[in-house]
């Protein structure tokens, strides 16, 4: 009998240790247990709504067939706009490809830039996903150790060190999950000049862009238009499930990034792509910045009130709806640590074993994802915790 088995890159894939805790969160919460969740990174905010009720319109009546693959005409040109106006950013609609969430986005990036057995550099911690996506083209990912030091920032005096034959590019975030830390356009820059001098490609992820707390919110496509930039809906938008994102290419790789999503995915969500060209509406956009203020409050609570217990904050958390502590000094098992914190207190983290490898067991994500008093409870769990 011929044995069942999987495709090699599966098990090259690693399951994410923070749905360990969710999936336990989730059953203490059926059993009627108070779970605070500060493991997911999606805030308590629905879609705004006014882009709710263009959603229904959409249905209502029938804009529910596939639309364009690079995306609805008129989205494209709202964010085109989006970007001359907020950014002072000149970028022509044909570059914007609209694509199933930024997940959709990142697999897109993925298998147009990078060949079969190439690596990308990316700094340790990252977002898993975006190693995962490189695997699924064939090739991979090579983390470059950073320090808490220094935010977590990469050293770019040491990228032509890392940077070999099969090296395809660079892969940044700003601002940055895990950390919350905003790259400054300086840094961008600086990494944009080294980046071509050696002959590859820079992406930038700026899927949490509009949520900086400190420091300049800017879109590294105003430094140069050969760098890819992806972005998403479901951060500052708070369009999580409408799965909805896009992907800026530079204009030579329009007609390739065309072919892919054509054959990837068709088109993105229709019902999504009508419901979003209301996002960038003066209301709209008023509403959404009432809400980066209210995640602004709810930043400064978790950044007071874990120096008050001792657990420091080592990364700047300038940006996203993040913050990464140091909980070295409580334990060296940062996976263990969560899951006894959430059997005995009811608060839910992530480990930070989920993006990194460097030091990972030392370091735990929190998203500040629910209201002031919320936060101000978890942490009182967690002193409590912390003494017994």
């Amino acid at each position: 009998m011929k044995k069942h088995k999987l495709a090699e890159r599966v098990g090259q894939i690693a399951p994410f240790q923070v749905m360990a805790i969710l999936a336990r969160a989730k059953e203490l919460a059926s059993q009627g247990e108070d779970v605070i969740h500060l493991e997911i990174g999606e805030p308590d905010f629905v879609a705004v709504e006014d882009v709710a009720d263009a959603g229904v319109l959409a249905i209502q009546q029938g804009k529910t067939g596939y639309t364009s693959a690079t995306g609805l005409p008129e989205l494209k040109c709202a964010i085109s706009d989006y970007y001359r106006t907020r950014y002072q950013v000149e970028v022509s609609p044909e570059r914007i490809i609209v694509t199933p969430g930024a997940s959709g986005a990142l697999l897109l990036m993925a298998s147009l830039m990078v060949n079969p057995n190439e690596d990308v550099l990316m700094p340790d911690p990252c977002y898993p996903c975006n190693r995962h996506f490189l695997i699924q083209a064939g090739a991979k990912a090579k983390l470059v150790e950073t320090n808490a030091s220094s935010g977590f920032e990469m050293d770019l005096s040491v990228l032509a060190d890392n940077w070999s034959d099969s090296t395809a590019g660079l892969w940044l975030a700003s601002p940055s999950n895990p950390t919350g830390a905003v790259l400054s356009k300086a840094y961008i820059s600086e990494a944009w000049e080294k980046v071509r001098e050696l002959g590859g490609h820079l992406l930038v992820d700026e899927i949490y862009q509009g949520l900086v707390y400190e420091g300049e919110d800017f879109s590294a496509l105003s430094i140069a238009d050969d760098i890819f930039v992806i972005n998403s809906f479901s951060k500052y938008f708070a369009m999580t499930g409408w799965r909805l994102g896009w992907l800026v290419v530079p204009e030579w790789a329009i007609e390739g990034a065309t072919k892919l999503a054509q054959n990837l995915y068709i088109s993105a969500p229709s019902v999504s792509q009508h419901a979003a060209v209301c996002a960038f509406t003066p209301e709209v956009l008023a509403e959404c910045e009432v809400r980066r203020q209210t995640l602004n409050a709810r930043r400064l609570i978790l950044l007071e009130g874990l120096q008050e217990i001792g657990l420091p904050v080592v990364a700047p958390a300038h940006g996203a709806f993040y913050v990464y502590v140091d909980v070295s000094g409580v334990t060296q098992d940062a996976m263990a640590w969560c899951l006894a914190l959430l059997e005995k207190e009811k608060v839910a983290l992530t480990p930070g074993a989920d993006f990194g490898i460097k030091d990972a067991h030392k370091y735990v994500r929190f998203a500040y994802t629910c209201d002031g008093p919320r936060l101000q409870e978890a942490l009182a769990r967690i002193a409590r915790f912390m003494v017994s």
